[in-house]
């Protein structure tokens, strides 16, 4: 079961970094469109992205703490 709370770990730290790529690009997008393309959403919407994945990594660091708290 140890090996199972690594798997989990590494999982919450890619989808953090998946996070913060997805966030930036389409904050860009957004700040790009409200200049040039006439979009009227604000760029701040952007880091509406973020919710979905904090709740994957939060469900990925309770679950690589518990693997771990089985293991023992």
């Amino acid at each position: 079961m140890k090996c199972g709370s690594k798997i989990f770990t590494v999982g919450a730290l890619l989808l953090s970094h998946v996070m913060c790529a997805v966030v930036a690009g389409k904050y860009v997008s957004l700040v790009w469109c409200g200049q040039y393309g006439g979009c009227s959403a604000p760029p701040s919407v952007a880091f509406l992205y973020a919710i979905p994945y904090g709740i994957g990594i939060a469900l990925c660091l309770a679950l690589a703490a518990f693997c771990h708290k089985r293991s023992r």
